[in-house]
């Protein structure tokens, strides 16, 4: 558990920072389909990790997919002495000359040049969390805080219950449980690589909106028919996983534009903060629900949750196709 914990610290702390260096080297026509091809790597991971899963897990045991993360995971770290340091992040500490040196090479990577929006350098700022409560971002934090926290009660809900649900309440085999699992992840694949692809056509703000309402329409049905069967939990339940899994790959798209490259990374990681405490409470509500009220209720509270979620959703900025410096200055 304690090496857990620091995995968790480590894992935790790498996430914002790649949305934000993602989103800092990203031009504004085309930025959402880029960064959701970039993050379609999040749900190719957990679908591949979840069919190796069903594979090695049955037949060799559990410690085995610690060892092929682990493995994973120092290889990545390989990877990062190639990063080059963002020039949006070089040019808030004053150090212009680097940031206009990685701009050249990158630059001299491709046929296109590259149209600076800070040309000049400009007043150093330096950032402050104090600032996600000012006037202009506080409603954007709030927001954010908001969706974060729905999309991942009900994604990580559904993703870490349904496996246990299939095998104590449908009585289905170890084995039948983790492949009707590793469906959700391949359902969520699917449907964040048509986010990718429609995103900066469809807009942030109406893809969340209407994702949102779909999970809950979803998890309606499931409640209306009883949950009578792993059929339709499987179903319905991985369907409504796949289109919530495109509004959590969505807000780490979203949430590094709306604050400025001042307090870009400090932005994201408060509120990946409230996933994490989603991620902490949902088992324990949903087990206090389920044990209470039965298994429909547990649908009808992720239904009101995605519904909140919509709520929150359609009070959005649009952020599509707008340069980072004009969204949040």
């Amino acid at each position: 558990m304690w090496l857990r914990f620091v995995q968790g610290i480590g894992v935790g702390g790498e996430v914002p920072v790649a949305a934000a260096y993602i989103n800092e080297l990203s031009v504004a026509q085309g930025r959402g389909r880029f960064f959701m091809l970039y993050e379609m790597i999040f749900p190719l991971g957990l679908m591949i990790s979840a069919q190796i899963g069903a594979l090695v897990v049955p037949s060799f045991g559990w410690k085995w997919m610690f060892l092929i993360g682990g493995i994973g995971g120092l290889i990545i770290f390989l990877f990062f002495f190639k990063l080059r340091e963002s020039p949006r992040w070089l040019i808030s500490k004053g150090r212009f000359d680097e940031a206009e040196r990685v701009i050249e090479e990158i630059e001299s990577s491709t046929d296109k040049r590259i149209e600076a929006k800070i040309s000049a350098p400009q007043a150093v700022v330096k950032g402050n969390w104090k600032e996600l409560f000012s006037p202009f971002y506080r409603s954007r934090t709030l927001i954010v805080w908001t969706l974060w926290f729905s999309s991942y009660f009900v994604a990580n809900g559904l993703n870490n219950w349904l496996p246990s649900l299939y095998k104590t309440v449908y009585n289905l085999p170890l084995e039948d449980s983790l492949h009707a699992a590793s469906l959700t992840n391949v359902i969520q694949t699917v449907a964040v690589f048509a986010c990718a692809l429609l995103i900066d056509r469809v807009g942030r703000k109406r893809w969340a909106t209407i994702a949102f309402l779909v999970v809950g329409l979803l998890l309606t049905t499931l409640w209306f028919n009883g949950a009578n069967s792993a059929e339709s939990v499987l179903y319905l339940g991985s369907a409504a996983y796949g289109v919530m899994g495109t509004i959590t790959v969505l807000l780490y798209l979203y949430t590094p534009e709306i604050y400025p490259t001042r307090m870009r990374v400090l932005g994201i990681a408060f509120a990946t903060a409230w996933l994490r405490l989603a991620s902490a409470i949902a088992p324990t509500i949903l087990g206090f629900v389920l044990g209470a009220k039965g298994i429909t209720s547990v649908f009808v509270l992720f239904a009101c949750v995605a519904a909140v979620g919509a709520f929150m959703a359609f009070k959005m900025i649009e952020t599509r196709e707008k340069v980072l410096e004009d969204i949040a200055p």
